[in-house]
C-alpha cells in the first residue's frame, strides 16, 4: 500500500491523508486487489464468504 498509494501521493494536510486513504483502502484495495495470503482473492470476497 505504501507504494501503491502513500509515497506516490503528496499530502497537504493530515485530513486529507485520512481522507485519500479511506479512499483508496475501500475503494480499490479491498474491492479489487487480490491477495497471495489469502489465495489470491480480495479482501471483500474471503470477507462474504467467496
Amino acid at each position: 500500500m505504501k507504494k501503491e498509494e502513500v509515497y506516490q501521493t503528496v499530502y497537504p494536510d493530515f485530513e486529507s491523508a485520512k481522507q485519500e486513504l479511506f479512499r483508496y483502502i475501500e475503494g480499490w484495495y479491498n474491492q479489487n486487489r487480490i491477495h497471495s495470503r489469502i489465495n489470491y482473492l480480495t479482501p471483500n470476497q474471503v470477507e462474504q464468504g467467496a
